[in-house]
């Protein structure tokens, strides 16, 4: 088997079947039919046939699906148009009306809403959990539970799942265990290696890793992902040819990238955990982090996602702190998503307050404080730099 470096190239390249080193940009929604009567047939019926319509599949797609599934160590993958057409797809391939699922207090906040307003409506118990505790995913469990759903770490408070204990738990119960492995990435952390089932990602994050797609991406057995291929053909959750060939591009340099973060991350995290004006460093290499051995235990590195909570006398000074720090920073840029080259910053109680009350907020870490940092792959004295001047601006 070839290594990961290896295989981030060249995985799947027999869906190019042109003579092109970097395979095309299959542009079209449709195919030529065969003559054939038994051949279109079956084209028409298989799953992710690459050479049909688009909706069910293009070559680009099926090889980027093929390099995805190798790094995540499961039989098959599909690859879709966001992050939250995986997960939803993936979730509801599995639960129907009258079902139950576990979840984390602690999610991104559309999955979380997904969870909470979506599935309730069309009849899925779903039941919010302290991922920290173990225990509390062993007395959530009920007769018609049919998936655990984890993230770690998790967004953006950075919290940690033990991934062995819910794999254990699942195949104990016989009940699917499913983890956005978006933060961590494929690089840091492979779910598979500890039992889990099901791996989503949000492909706009770090496997596309330049800021200029998204896309989704649902891994798991054969089987499995040919029903969530079905369940994808209704939604019309196709990813276009262009972000797939700019997916398959990015995924090229994936190991590089991640393992430059990493390594600013725990530079930069080092260095704001020893400035005065910031009360809290959540990052899971940080020996100070509560979960540390653990993340240890189950990754790899560290990933380049860290969130500070800035010192304030009360809720209002924390709050406006944040906001100084970020006005002032010139090579962070406050925008959303995360994972790309570039180094981001965003101030989640301002991103989610329409979508969580007060109550969820503080239930998921999330104070008026509290910024969440992606770490690009620029030089660590310029990012550190950054921090410092725009630091000053609030003393």
């Amino acid at each position: 088997m070839a290594k990961l470096e290896t295989s981030l190239i060249h995985e799947g390249e027999h869906f190019n079947t042109t003579n092109a080193v970097v395979g095309p940009i299959y542009q079209t929604s449709t195919y030529f039919a065969s003559e054939d009567a038994a051949t279109f047939v079956h084209a028409a019926t298989a799953p992710k046939y690459p050479e049909f319509y688009h909706r069910h599949g293009n070559p680009t797609n099926s090889q980027v699906a093929a390099v995805i599934a190798a790094l995540e160590k499961t039989e098959d993958a599909i690859v879709l148009a966001t992050g939250m057409a995986a997960v939803s797809s993936a979730i509801l391939a599995i639960v129907k009306a009258g079902d139950h699922i576990i979840v984390q207090q602690a999610h991104y906040a559309a999955s979380l809403l997904f969870m909470r307003d979506f599935l309730s409506e069309y009849g899925v118990e779903v039941t919010h959990v302290n991922q920290t505790d173990n225990q509390a995913f062993v007395n959530a469990i009920q007769p018609n539970t049919k998936l655990i759903f984890v993230e770690t770490p998790s967004n953006p408070n950075l919290d940690i799942t033990d991934l062995e204990f819910i794999g254990k738990l699942g195949k104990e119960h016989h009940i699917l265990t499913m983890i956005d492995n978006t933060f961590a990435s494929p690089i840091n952390q492979i779910s598979t290696d500890f039992g889990i089932d099901i791996v989503v990602h949000s492909a706009t994050k770090y496997l596309g890793g330049h800021s200029d797609l998204t896309a989704g991406a649902v891994c798991g057995t054969k089987e499995y992902i040919e029903k969530v291929w079905r369940r994808s053909l209704l939604l019309g959750a196709s990813l276009s040819p262009f972000d797939s060939w700019l997916l398959l591009r990015g995924l090229k340099t994936l190991a590089l990238r991640v393992r430059q973060v990493n390594e600013n991350a725990l530079s930069l995290a080092t260095w704001l955990s020893e400035n005065p004006y910031i009360k809290k460093v959540n990052y899971v290499g940080l020996t100070s982090h509560p979960q540390h051995e653990l993340a240890k235990k189950q990754m790899k590195g560290f990933t380049g996602m860290l969130c500070i909570e800035v010192l304030g006398k009360d809720d209002e000074e924390a709050f406006h702190r944040a906001h100084t720090i970020m006005k002032n920073l010139h090579v962070f840029a406050n925008a959303v998503s995360l994972g790309g080259v570039e180094s981001l910053i965003a101030h989640p109680a301002s991103m989610w307050c329409s979508n969580q009350t007060p109550a969820q907020r503080e239930k998921s870490g999330i104070t008026s404080g509290l910024l969440r940092i992606s770490v690009g792959i620029e030089h660590i004295d310029d990012l550190i730099y950054d921090f410092e001047q725009a630091i000053k601006k609030i003393g």
